[in-house]
């Protein structure tokens, strides 16, 4: 939640996206009420776990993806297990260089990430082999894509 709450005060006037996966605590029920305070929603939101918004998982997950709010999220289908390893590669390059790093310009910061990106492609990336063989398999997942990207616009 701190990266979030990072993230819209860069901004706070924007209207935000967040894309995740369907981990229970992007639902919880602490991020539902912050996200009210920041979009001055001022309606009761219930008791977790006995009523209203904050009942349960589902009806925070309602909440949180309200395309009226300022900020939004979206949520990624139960099984894509391959945004982890997308996930993992921008943790590592956060501990990795941004954390630690010192940057003089933008130029500078994209220089650093660049060679960091060729250094572990060089050293530590392997071949991923994709299960998706058919055809059929592949358009139906590309159609699901689109179906996510088209929820997303607003």
């Amino acid at each position: 939640m701190k990266h979030i709450q990072q993230t819209v005060q860069s901004d706070p006037v924007a209207k935000w996206f967040f894309i995740l996966d369907q981990l229970n605590t992007h639902k919880s029920a602490s991020l539902v009420e912050w996200v009210a305070q920041v979009i001055g929603d001022k309606q009761d939101l219930g008791k977790k776990g006995k009523s209203g918004i904050l009942k349960n998982m589902e009806s925070r997950k309602a909440y949180l993806s309200n395309p009226t709010h300022q900020i939004r999220f979206v949520y990624t289908p139960k099984h894509c297990s391959w945004l982890n390893l997308i996930e993992c590669w921008f943790s590592i390059l956060s501990k990795r260089v941004l954390l630690r790093g010192n940057f003089t310009s933008k130029e500078d910061l994209e220089k650093k990430i660049t060679a960091y990106v060729e250094y572990h492609n060089r050293r530590f990336a392997k071949k991923f082999n994709w299960r998706i063989s058919k055809k059929k398999d592949i358009q139906k997942l590309v159609q699901k894509v689109k179906r996510m990207v088209l929820k997303v616009t607003p």
